[in-house]
């Protein structure tokens, strides 16, 4: 009979109580074995007795047979690293190889890494079903499959769970062997669990609710990719880009869609090819954003300066184009060199562009009388996102540009941004203490004579992460503090 043993604090822990009833057996059956041969070696029935044994013993051996098939065996513990069949995954086939591959061999629990894998394959009968297999030999649990057809086969994007041990070159060698071509694959996190449809259908919603959204859904939706957004005519004048047509253009690993304002939308994502599948589901993102027209949520926070003074902190748009331009005439010419880093003259030349929520988001800042004093900008720069501030002279050093600031870097984080950057002059104290009381990790470069400070953001893994705490703490309403 084995030794069975069971796991305690990592350490093997035997049964004692069944060590001594074994003991009692073996002492028992010696004992009959004893008898036995006793009775078999003196007796005239000696030969018929033997026999007997051998019939008990058969039918004993038989019976046990038939109980073990019966009833199994206990369900194997965790480091065997399989998984009850009751906790398989809501929905799932029973004769898929996915189902085949986790219930056999799953990783014990914590002990697993996802990933995110597109291959592209042939378009005729089994050649998934060959994929399928070779993932299931490497114990490759497939959570969630999307067809990209093309003219001459099919992309196939899987959100897969592997074994931790398991490195994505072994993955990829196995895809290859069973027909796949031209794969790619990068680790996955929480979020990449939901769904497309569930995942469209969202992105969808936050675009509807502010034009703002837009090239951050076109982000999400369509991976790690560089977005700019080109005005039909530049900030400076001259001659804006290219146009493209309404239904827009596709180019192997770059898209231009024509921009709901008459510019230009560009995606670019070197690492990876688009397919006609994603292309339309960007474009039918942009038409979207152009029947629904400009919009900017309306809420507003009404705080107290240290001195009592009530402001209103509110997002802004080119509605609010006339009183920018106002406050940028009451500014000094050394407040509006230290935003602008250099001379500067007419506001209509880029105020307009700041103010479109296609370009970012900006929060103005306004007075109970209604007069705009500050401005805050969250700009989208390619794929890196860029912060600036500007308070009116009489309302410097009373903590308008900190709290400004704070709230941008919220909405930062909320947007998925890994860093933001502002660019100004070292002599520019202010700006610089409000970066450094967000409470972040700071880098610090001079760039053609100026400053620049990148903050570091939190990625936002899951909502209960440290991210949102950040986002809170920064965009949290009350009273201002001294800058």
């Amino acid at each position: 009979m084995s030794d069975v043993t069971r796991a305690k604090h990592g350490r093997p822990v035997h049964h004692w109580r069944r060590d001594v009833i074994e003991l009692a057996a073996l002492f028992t059956a010696v004992a009959v074995a004893d008898a036995v041969a006793n009775l078999i070696g003196h007796g005239p029935d000696g030969p018929t007795l033997l026999l007997a044994s051998a019939v008990v013993l058969v039918a004993t051996a038989g019976f046990h047979t038939w109980w073990a098939r019966r009833h199994g065996h206990a369900p194997p513990t965790g480091d065997t690293g399989a998984r009850p069949r009751s906790e398989k995954r809501a929905g799932q086939s029973d004769a898929g190889p996915s189902d085949r591959s986790q219930d056999a061999a799953a990783p014990a629990p914590g002990d697993s890494a996802l990933w995110r894998m597109r291959t592209t394959v042939k378009d005729e009968p089994g050649s998934l079903a060959a994929l399928c297999t070779a993932l299931a030999e490497l114990r490759v649990d497939i959570l969630s499959l999307q067809t990209h057809p093309l003219a001459d086969g099919t992309v196939d994007e899987f959100l897969l769970r592997a074994p931790g041990g398991l490195a994505a070159a072994e993955i990829t060698r196995a895809v290859s062997v069973a027909g796949g071509a031209g794969t790619w694959i990068e680790r996955a996190d929480a979020h990449d669990l939901v769904d497309a449809p569930t995942r469209v259908l969202g992105l969808a919603t936050r675009t509807a609710l502010d034009a703002a959204e837009l090239p951050l859904a076109l982000r999400q939706l369509l991976g790690r990719c560089t977005i700019r957004s080109l005005p039909a005519v530049p900030a400076g004048g001259g001659r804006g880009p290219e146009p493209v047509a309404t239904e827009g253009a596709l180019e192997d690993t770059v898209m231009r869609l024509r921009a709901p304002e008459g510019g230009v939308i560009t995606v670019e994502r070197p690492y990876l090819p688009f397919t006609p599948t994603e292309f339309a589901r960007a474009r039918a993102l942009v038409e979207l954003d152009a029947r629904l027209g400009p919009r900017v949520p309306r809420s507003q926070d009404v705080l107290t300066l240290p001195e009592g003074n009530e402001i209103t902190v509110r997002r802004a748009d080119t509605g609010d184009l006339q009183d920018a331009k106002e406050m940028h005439e009451r500014c000094s010419a050394r407040t509006l060199g230290m935003r602008y880093h250099g001379p500067i003259g007419d506001a209509d030349r880029y105020l307009n562009h700041l103010l479109s929520p296609r370009f970012g988001r900006t929060l103005a800042v306004q007075t109970a009388s209604g007069r705009i004093v500050g401005l805050g900008h969250l700009l989208w720069d390619g794929d890196e996102t860029e912060v600036a501030l500007l308070v009116e002279d009489a309302w410097q050093r009373r903590g308008i540009g900190s709290e400004l600031l704070r709230r941008l870097v919220g909405m930062a984080v909320d947007a998925g941004c890994e860093s933001v950057y502002a660019v100004t002059q070292s002599s520019n104290t202010g700006m610089v203490a409000a970066m450094r009381g967000l409470g972040l990790p700071l880098d610090y470069q001079i760039e053609e004579g100026t400053l620049v400070i990148t903050a570091r953001l939190a990625p936002p893994v899951q909502p209960e992460d440290g991210a949102v705490e950040v986002a809170e703490r920064l965009s949290s309403a009350g009273e201002l503090g001294k800058a």
